[in-house]
């Protein structure tokens, strides 16, 4: 694009049919902006979406694109009556500091998940050299370790689909999308440094951009190389164990081998399922506080079924792909279920982390072209309501429900499953009807009325029905349902000072992500790690007068 003086300028909702030919786009922002082919010099496409709600007659791709022309004011001018016409914000990034020559101090980085990885690359982007310290291994030893449990229940304790290198995020659909609030385009920038190792550039535009585990693994293993190769130290098989305090101040970790490492600025990450990290911080002191999460199961259906809701005639077009849903029931109990972490053309994985427990998720490839779609259907629960008891009262509700699902599935990491006829009337599954489960390392048939509380039970009863009135055939009798799936977010808080994103009561430790209870996916963590990494090396620089900041 245009250079740093240049106003650029953007068009909002610009359509055009599905099967446009090649030059439709240039055509389409002439006519809106009313000038000659010779006055547009360049454009791109900031985001493309489509428009299905009359998927029984037309589709159309909705645009926002930004362009450079000859005389941006003049038209800018032109077109004021215009709100589809502005000026294009600044999406680009701006380092807020640099680290100073001669800087000895290097910040730790507790966990290497999507938001211990960007804290880390825009750290050591910066200067400051940071050490990660990931508790399992790297993406290639990694994926191997997980495939070991679904293909021969053989659980890796400190290396499955919850730990290791790229975090909970890399065995997942690789959706990067979410609905923060963004005003600095930090999500922007996720997504370009995701370009710059290997991801397809189409993240960048379209509206919901995914990359699919297989590609992830390539991206990631490429941006920790950029972390290394600008000074900073990522050590795997490191798990931290204890913190070094002083008078409220934190002076360094310790790792389970009895190796101590100082620093008084550390960035803990440790991902939603660290739980013997949060029982360390609470024995520590560390202040923790209870938060709401979502329990329940994840469905599968045909992808077929959601394609032809959803897409009508158009299902099975090229360039839709699979499609996907969101749906929100509110129970008569008082109990709001929706879907949650929807997998299209995906399967159903293992995903515990711990000996002797059952827990789902939802993953896809970069294709989707997988026979089944997936979501969960999940609960929202409350500290308040559901799980009194201190800060660690939801890590053990979720502790109990995973075991009970390893009992219902036969003591050897097989999930219990359901059909959802057999669901909603209250009789166990005996036989599979036309849709076959995905979920390895496999499943067996039963009753699943014991696998949630009462409540849970009852409200995805009512739920699944009324789903069923919004998307035909989401009720059916043999669509399925896995248990248990317990780890949609953080069941707590690492609360953290508003301003200067430290502990509220431990200077220099920054919890953050997904694990802290400050994101919940991909997107969302990457960007809370940019916030993070500034914050660190804005306190660096204030213990190191001689930095210099670029930009507050």
């Amino acid at each position: 694009m245009a250079g740093q003086d240049t106003i650029l300028i953007r068009i909002t909702e610009l359509s055009l049919p599905l099967d446009y030919p090649a030059d439709a786009l240039r055509k389409a922002i002439l006519n809106r902006l009313g000038i000659d082919d010779t006055e547009l010099l360049e454009f791109t496409v900031f985001k493309r979406s489509y428009d299905a709600r009359r998927k029984n007659n037309t589709i159309s791709f909705v645009y926002i694109v930004d362009l450079n022309v000859r005389d941006e004011a003049t038209l800018l001018k032109r077109l004021a009556h215009d709100h589809n016409v502005r000026p294009a914000p600044d999406t680009s990034y701006h380092p807020v500091a640099h680290a100073p020559l001669g800087l000895q101090e290097q910040p730790l980085v507790i966990g290497f998940g999507p938001c211990g990885l960007f804290a880390a690359l825009l750290l050591a982007q910066m200067g400051f050299r940071p050490i990660v310290l990931e508790r399992g291994r790297n993406v290639r030893q990694r994926t191997q370790d997980t495939w070991a449990l679904w293909r021969k229940k053989t659980l890796t304790a400190e290396s499955n689909v919850q730990f290791g290198e790229g975090g909970a995020g890399l065995f997942s659909d690789g959706k990067l999308y979410s609905q923060i609030k963004d005003p600095k385009f930090y999500g922007r920038k996720v997504m370009q440094e995701f370009v710059r190792a290997g991801a397809p550039a189409e993240i960048m535009y379209i509206s919901k951009p995914h990359i699919g585990t297989f590609r992830l693994t390539g991206v990631v293993a490429t941006m920790r190389a950029e972390i290394i190769a600008l000074g900073g130290d990522v050590r795997f098989d490191s798990k931290v164990t204890d913190l070094l305090l002083a008078d409220g101040q934190i002076e360094g970790i310790m790792l389970a081998n009895g190796q101590t490492l100082r620093s008084r600025h550390v960035v803990l990450a440790p991902g939603h399922s660290a739980r013997d990290v949060f029982r360390m911080l609470h024995a520590r002191g560390v202040y923790l506080e209870a938060k709401p999460f979502s329990i329940g199961f994840r469905i599968e259906h045909p992808q077929s079924l959601i394609d032809k809701s959803r897409l009508g005639k158009y299902a099975g077009h090229p360039a839709l792909g699979a499609a996907d849903y969101k749906l929100v029931h509110h129970a008569k109990n008082g109990r709001d279920v929706y879907s949650f972490c929807m997998c299209p053309g995906g399967t159903v994985v293992a995903a515990t982390s711990e000996p002797q427990r059952v827990v789902t998720n939802g993953m896809s490839q970069y294709s989707r072209n997988e026979r089944n779609a997936n979501a969960g259907i999940v609960v929202g629960i409350s500290p308040e309501q559901d799980f009194p008891g201190g800060p660690l009262a939801g890590v053990e509700l979720q502790e109990r429900l995973e075991s009970r699902a390893y009992e219902l599935g036969g003591s050897d990491y097989c999930a219990p499953c359901q059909l959802v006829g057999d669901f909603i009337r209250g009789v166990p599954s005996c036989e599979f009807g036309q849709i076959v489960p995905s979920y390895q390392p496999g499943v067996r048939l039963g009753d699943l009325s014991s696998a949630l509380p009462d409540y849970a039970i009852e409200a995805i009863r009512e739920a699944l029905p009324a789903f069923g009135r919004q998307i035909r055939g989401f009720d059916r009798d043999d669509a399925v349902l896995t248990a248990v799936e317990t780890r949609t977010s953080s069941p707590l808080r690492i609360t953290r000072d508003a301003g200067t994103l430290q502990s509220l009561n431990v200077r220099g430790l920054y919890p953050a992500g997904e694990g802290a209870g400050y994101a919940g996916g991909i997107l969302s963590a990457g960007v809370d790690g940019i916030k993070v990494a500034e914050a660190v090396a804005t306190a660096m620089l204030a213990d190191a007068p001689a930095g210099r900041v670029v930009n507050q």
